[in-house]
C-alpha cells in the first residue's frame, strides 16, 4: 500500500500522533528519545552507544542521557556485551515494544483521518 502524503499532512499527521498519545498516561518522549528508540527497536541489532552515536548524528554522551531515561521507564536494557567487554550493549524490552506498538496505533489511527 503506497500514500502520497504532502507535508502538511505528513506534519498533521505526526502532530495528531503525538498529541494522542500524551492523553494516554505515557511517558512524553523527546524527539532525541524517539529516535533512539526507534533505531533499536527497527533496525538490526547489535546496538551500542557508539553506533546509535554514528547513526544518528549526535553526541555519545546525548545519546547515553537519552538511553538513562528509556532505562528508567524500562524501554531499553543495557548489557555489557561478552565478546568485547568494552562495548555495552542496547536491547529491547517487552515494555518497549509495547509503548511503541500504542504509539504506531496512534499514528494508524491518526491516517485514518485524512
Amino acid at each position: 500500500m503506497s500514500v502520497e502524503l504532502t507535508a502538511q499532512q505528513a506534519l498533521d499527521l505526526w502532530r495528531r500522533a503525538l498529541s494522542t498519545s500524551f492523553h494516554d498516561g505515557r511517558p512524553d518522549l523527546s524527539a532525541r528519545q524517539m529516535a533512539i528508540m526507534l533505531s533499536v527497536y527497527t533496525m538490526t541489532p547489535p546496538h551500542t552507544v557508539r553506533g546509535l552515536s554514528r547513526r544518528l548524528n549526535i553526541s555519545k554522551p546525548a545519546v547515553v542521557r537519552a538511553l538513562d531515561l528509556l532505562s528508567e521507564h524500562d524501554f531499553v536494557r543495557r548489557r555489557r556485551d561478552e565478546d568485547d567487554k568494552r562495548n555495552v550493549l542496547i536491547q529491547r524490552t517487552v515494555q518497549g515494544s509495547v509503548f511503541l506498538r500504542e504509539f504506531a496505533d496512534h499514528v494508524i489511527n491518526a491516517a485514518k483521518d485524512l
